[in-house]
């Protein structure tokens, strides 16, 4: 089977999400004791890129689920996600977008249910526009356990990523295609330095997460 060739080894080594999909087994496309596996690469896929809000949005994501599940396997559908500030608030709805993936939690396009609302994943993400997040995060969000109410808030903040000086230089050669390929592909391994550290060690106080009621 054909598959995307992603040009980073790093990926490969990315811890992925397991959550465990009731609509899926109810329609047959898992068995009872299968689980879906969500890697970083999946992301990718949905946002068309990789860049600090997209692995953000993937840790923070993969950081509330461990704290709310312990080891448990999360259940998509049975999470309810709000984000603090509209979404428009920074990049908000760019990192929404991979928090649903994940967990299933929609806005107002989510699916619906079967049987009267069953399996529902319709409006189980909100953005309270009346509560912002830090000014210094890229944003701040609240998981909640449909199952027990267990609420956690997650506060992401990258300003402690350090910059090459030399990205400035090569990101518009990049970005407009100008670039030689060793440019192109040079720009392309400073990027993704930062990409890895949020990933794979992200440095303390870049996830902040507390319980909430």
């Amino acid at each position: 089977m054909e598959q995307t060739k992603f040009n980073k080894p790093f990926f490969n080594n990315i811890e992925p999400i397991k959550v465990r999909d009731q609509l899926a087994i109810a329609l047959g496309a898992l068995d009872k004791s299968e689980v879906f596996v969500f890697t970083y690469t999946d992301a990718i896929k949905l946002a068309g890129h990789s860049c600090p809000a997209v692995s953000g949005a993937y840790k923070l994501t993969q950081l509330a689920l461990k704290r709310l599940y312990g080891n448990e396997i999360p259940v998509r559908g049975q999470i309810r996600v709000t984000f603090k500030g509209g979404i428009a608030y920074k990049v908000n709805g760019p990192i929404s977008q991979v928090v649903t993936l994940i967990t299933g939690a929609a806005g107002e396009s989510g699916f619906k249910g079967l049987g009267g609302g069953r399996y529902n994943r319709h409006n189980l993400l909100h953005f309270n526009e009346k509560d912002e997040a830090d000014e210094d995060a890229v944003c701040t969000v609240i998981f909640e356990r449909m199952d027990n109410n267990k609420k956690i808030e997650i506060s992401y903040k990258n300003y402690m990523l350090p910059v090459n000086p030399k990205m400035g230089e090569l990101m518009p050669l990049a970005v407009t295609g100008k670039g030689t390929d060793s440019e192109i592909k040079e720009f392309g391994e400073l990027w993704h330095e930062r990409i890895k550290t949020i990933l794979m060690n992200p440095p303390e106080g870049m996830f902040v997460i507390k319980e909430t009621k």
